[in-house]
């Protein structure tokens, strides 16, 4: 069968068709264009174009006017956005840490992340705020310039020292309460900055360890100061323990020979030189009286006797 291109009867055929065709691809697109599907955890927000109007729609079917309204998407959930120094977690390909200078000048890498969200009440403020842009575009630009912002200048007004270790949770609250404060104006809700590792370049790590180190002999010198010290003060107490203990004993001891010789009378002393008398006397005397007195025997024995 041959076709006569140039017959009026195929160009109208053709025509026709290409009509027909076009309606469909029309209704398609139309049909297609007359809704958004808005994800669980987000809130939409549909502009109308000719009147300026904005009207929020939570998650599910938004339909709106094919060419005549626009949706945009904005996160309820929460959604973190990650600056670090490993490729693989942060937002950003290769070391996206952020620089951080300190209050003498040094300057450090640290790692951060920031965890937000707005609400279906706020959406459509983030719609005027950022004209329609998507959510993406947003962190790329105004958050993630502001996070460096707020970070480099809580950080600055801290030493060294202070950013790594001694003042880093107040570092952390400081960075999250005045970058609250920026985003809020937008629209956007912080939930929680979290600092994570801070890096230093080799220069400065060097210098760093030294330190640690010399901190680290000196303490230890101190504990072993003190522990000679705790040990001559115990030898001391010792010592004087012992010479108290002499004193006590020595004092004692004294004491009973003063009590002893105030008890001690010339018939005791008598008693004792009989007891120990053997009976006999001396076989040869002189004028002088012997040691035993006859007379104190004599009563002695009398009373003895009566005793008996």
């Amino acid at each position: 069968m041959k076709f006569d291109f140039e017959s009026p009867e195929f160009v109208s055929k053709f025509i026709k068709q290409i009509s027909i065709g076009l309606g469909i691809v029309l209704v398609l697109l139309t049909a297609y264009s007359s809704f958004t599907v808005i994800s669980p955890g987000y809130t939409g927000v549909v502009f109308n174009i000719w009147t300026g109007s904005l009207r929020t729609v939570p998650q599910g079917i938004a339909w709106r006017f094919p060419w005549i309204t626009q949706v945009q998407s904005y996160p309820t959930a929460l959604r973190t956005y990650t600056m670090v120094r490993r490729s693989e977690e942060g937002a950003s390909r290769g070391d996206d840490s952020i620089d951080l200078p300190t209050k003498e000048g040094q300057h450090i890498t640290q790692d951060i992340s920031v965890t937000f969200n707005t609400s279906e009440e706020q959406a459509a403020q983030v719609f005027r705020a950022f004209r329609g842009a998507d959510i993406s575009d947003i962190e790329a630009t105004f958050i993630r310039r502001t996070i460096i912002t707020v970070a480099q200048n809580v950080a600055g007004q801290m030493s060294l020292s202070e950013v790594i270790s001694a003042k880093r949770n107040e570092l952390q609250n400081e960075i999250q309460k005045n970058l609250s404060a920026e985003i809020e104006k937008m629209g956007f809700h912080l939930d929680k900055v979290n600092l994570g590792a801070s890096h230093l370049p080799a220069s400065l790590e060097t210098q760093m360890q030294q330190k640690m180190a010399v901190q680290q002999q000196a303490q230890q010198a101190e504990f072993e100061l003190q522990k000679q010290q705790m040990l001559a003060k115990a030898e001391v107490a010792k010592a004087e323990g012992e010479a108290q203990a002499i004193l006590v004993r020595a004092k004692a001891q004294a004491e009973a020979n003063r009590l002893l010789q105030s008890t001690l009378s010339q018939n005791l002393i008598q008693s004792k030189a009989i007891d120990k008398w053997n009976g006999t006397l001396p076989q040869v005397s002189g004028g002088a009286t012997p040691f035993i007195d006859l007379r104190s025997m004599g009563a002695l024995s009398s009373s003895s006797n009566s005793t008996k």
